[in-house]
């Protein structure tokens, strides 16, 4: 699944290509992705992108009075073709700029694109955003902020990392290295952890994403840049895939287990 550092790479390539420009045409070949499409998309007709942004997973394509707010889904990608390029078997959606083309790919059909009226404030109203945490990156993100999003929590902290309440767009490849950076086991309660553990765990959080960006994302099927670029960030991983190997830090065997339907990696001997 296409997560923050993956989403992030593609709403930069479509900034990057297509903020200033006309949408020309807009041609939705098939509608029925996780939501039915909405007519309201073609509203987006005839007006200029004026930027895009990031929330959490979700890509915000701002056409001044509406937005396309477009969720990857389990293995969505976008792409910039030219317009005489032939479709292929899972494009479903087509944005028309002129001589280049952005193209939305999504073989399982589980991404989203909503259309949202413009107001101000909005971004507080969406349904989609109700329950989500502090963006890694934001001022609101903080060691201690993140501490007593811990407290009283039951849960394992890889789960609680995964759920999005105490930060967004953790997915579960970078869950597992952010914990193994910080040297705390995916299993254990996330209310158990120490001050200690929560600003070891903050900061790899940062770095972990931040990396993953640097490192164009993870491929580890569908996802690609819009310009066709794969991700590597999944070749450099100190744990995760890694499963009977030697651990980077002790020499002890990687481990992995299903937590919650994913497979978690960690080493048993330096992760506490």
């Amino acid at each position: 699944m296409p997560e923050l550092p993956e989403v992030e790479i593609t709403k930069r390539g479509v900034d990057l290509h297509f903020t200033g420009q006309r949408l020309l045409a807009c041609t939705v070949r098939q509608p029925r992705l996780r939501w039915p499409v909405p007519v309201q998309v073609q509203s987006c007709v005839k007006q200029i992108l004026q930027g895009v942004e990031r929330r959490s997973k979700y890509m915000l394509m701002d056409f001044g009075g509406q937005v396309l707010v477009v969720h990857l889904g389990m293995s969505g990608s976008m792409k910039i073709v030219s317009a005489s390029t032939p479709w292929d078997k899972h494009d479903h959606i087509e944005w028309n700029f002129g001589e280049k083309v952005l193209r939305y790919n999504d073989p399982r059909r589980f991404g989203s694109v909503e259309y949202v009226e413009k107001a101000p404030g909005w971004e507080n109203s969406f349904i989609r955003f109700a329950k989500l945490g502090p963006e890694p990156f934001s001022e609101a993100f903080t060691p201690e902020s993140f501490f007593k999003a811990t407290r009283g929590k039951k849960v394992s902290i890889k789960a609680l990392l995964l759920s999005g309440f105490a930060v967004v767009g953790v997915g579960n490849i970078y869950a597992c290295e952010a914990l193994f950076r910080s040297a705390i086991r995916p299993g254990k309660a996330a209310g158990r952890l120490s001050r200690a553990n929560t600003q070891a765990l903050h900061a790899a959080v940062v770095a972990v994403l931040t990396e993953a960006i640097e490192r164009g994302g993870s491929t580890l099927r569908n996802f690609q840049a819009i310009d066709g670029e794969l991700g590597h960030f999944q070749l450099h991983c100190d744990v995760y895939g890694r499963e009977g190997q030697p651990c980077k830090r002790c020499g002890g065997a990687v481990k992995r287990r299903v937590m919650n339907q994913r497979s978690t990696f960690y080493c048993a001997q330096c992760q506490e």
